[in-house]
Parts: C-alpha cells; sequence; structure tokens
C-alpha cells in the first residue's frame, strides 16, 4: 500500500459509536459488480473474520447496511411466498374439489423457478432479489397452462371418456392454446431482457425469471401434468380397489365411435 500512495500523519475530529452498550466500528466497502457481495461475504466469514475473533476474545461481527435490508426483504419474500402459494392451492382446491389435483397443477411451479435460474446462467445475469420477485410473479402464471388442461380433462371425463381419452383429447385441444401463450409471454418480455440502457437494468432479471420461467414450465406441462393424471387415478383407483379400465379402444383409435343402425347393402 505505502508504494501507491503517500500517508501523511493527522488529527480529525473522532467520536465514539456504542451499540447496546458496546463499542462497534462501522467497516464500508462498495463491491463492483454488486452482485459479487454475497461471495465476499462469504470469504470473510471462512478466512479473515474467524482469525480477527481469535486475536480479540469477545469480537463479535454483523453485516448491516445493503445486506441487512437484503435479509429483511428475502425474509418478508419467502413469507409472502408461502402465503401466496397457499392462496393458489386453496383457489384451485374450491373450484375442483379436489385435494390432488391443485397439485398437479402446481407442480409445473418448481420448474419455472428451474427455468428462471437457466435463463439467468443463459444471460449471464447473477441472481438478485429482483429475480426472487420475478419468480414469485411466475408462480401465478405458469399454473395457468396445466390449469385450462386439467379442467377440459374433467369436463371430458364428466361427457364420459375413460382418464385416459380424457387427458389426451384435452392434451390435443389445449396444445395450441398453451403454445401460443407461452410464446407470445416470452416475446412480449424479449424486448425487456434484451434492453442494455441503465434504466432497464433493475427490471431485466426479474424478466429473465418470469420470461424463461413460463418458457421452462410450459415445456415440462405438456409431458409432466398428462402423466401425473393417470398417475392420480392409478392411485384412486388401487386405494377404491376399482378395476382398471382400458384408455384404447381395440383398435388403437381414441377417436369417439359413431354408432347407428346397419343397413343391408
Amino acid at each position: 500500500m505505502r508504494d501507491a500512495v503517500t500517508m501523511t500523519a493527522g488529527r480529525a475530529y473522532t467520536a465514539i459509536e456504542r451499540t447496546n452498550g458496546r463499542r462497534d466500528i462501522s467497516v464500508t466497502a462498495n463491491v463492483d459488480p454488486p452482485a459479487q457481495a454475497e461471495n465476499i461475504q462469504r470469504e470473510l466469514k471462512a478466512s479473515i473474520l474467524p482469525d480477527l475473533i481469535k486475536r480479540y476474545p469477545g469480537l463479535t461481527y454483523s453485516f448491516e447496511g445493503h445486506q441487512a435490508d437484503m435479509r429483511e426483504s428475502l425474509s418478508a419474500l419467502v413469507t409472502g411466498s408461502l402465503l401466496a402459494l397457499f392462496g393458489i392451492y386453496a383457489l384451485l382446491a374450491v373450484p375442483f374439489r379436489s385435494y390432488a389435483q391443485p397439485l398437479i397443477i402446481m407442480v409445473s411451479i418448481p420448474f419455472g423457478v428451474i427455468g428462471a435460474i437457466l435463463g439467468h446462467l443463459l444471460m449471464g445475469y447473477a441472481l438478485s432479489l429482483n429475480s426472487l420477485f420475478g419468480v414469485v410473479a411466475l408462480s401465478g402464471v405458469v399454473v395457468n397452462d396445466s390449469l385450462v388442461l386439467i379442467d377440459l380433462a374433467n369436463r371430458n371425463l364428466k361427457a364420459g371418456m375413460t382418464h385416459f381419452q380424457a387427458i389426451h383429447n384435452a392434451g390435443i385441444q389445449r396444445f395450441r392454446p398453451i403454445l401460443l401463450t407461452t410464446v407470445t409471454t416470452f416475446g412480449g418480455l424479449m424486448p425487456m431482457i434484451m434492453e442494455k440502457s441503465f434504466q432497464a437494468r433493475m427490471m431485466i432479471p426479474m424478466a429473465i425469471s418470469l420470461g424463461f420461467g413460463v418458457l421452462f414450465a410450459t415445456l415440462i406441462t405438456l409431458v409432466l401434468v398428462p402423466s401425473l393424471y393417470m398417475v392420480l387415478e392409478d392411485i384412486s383407483r388401487l386405494i377404491h380397489r376399482r378395476p382398471a379400465v382400458d384408455g384404447l379402444p381395440p383398435d388403437g383409435d381414441i377417436r369417439p365411435q359413431l354408432t347407428g343402425p346397419s343397413h343391408p347393402v
């Protein structure tokens, strides 16, 4: 350090600050880029601060300022996320009159989170608090595709189809609306994701979480949700000891078969 600067001893006004009766010293630093602050904090906890505590018995430390604000925001975010998930489950359980089908619909939420993480890796952004805000918003969006799929399957089931026919028909009829909804949502967020201006830097992580999360969750929804729908039917059949019903006609065609009076040729 002495090679880079010239130090001159002098006097200045000082103040002794105390917290809960104990003297405290504040050490501040600006991290560039700010996303690496967590890495520096982990390094301080692992290597530097333990040595200081051994050298000066009774020394304690805490991370305040922006880090304390982030801890409080993260704690409030976790609480709000749990309440939001419970609200989504309750709103789905009432119209479906089922405790299990809302779980099938909400299974797309974890895969949406995976898509959000992959999106950050692909775009070269670090996860931040704004990214988590986008994940919370994502939880209420990705359930829409599964919702319309299961709803149509239940209506098909009431119309007399087997479970396999009901979910297969729902997947065919809802494939285009689900795909178009996902593409338009992702396309609408792309201008914000690709924006390079400084004013948009705070919103880009949120847009990445929402856009890539919806995109990845949709691909999973079209495959996993119908499978879980059939698994739920198998479990229900085993519990209630119902005989298995083959979902396919003998010729393998699941389209409705129309019968009428025969006419002699």
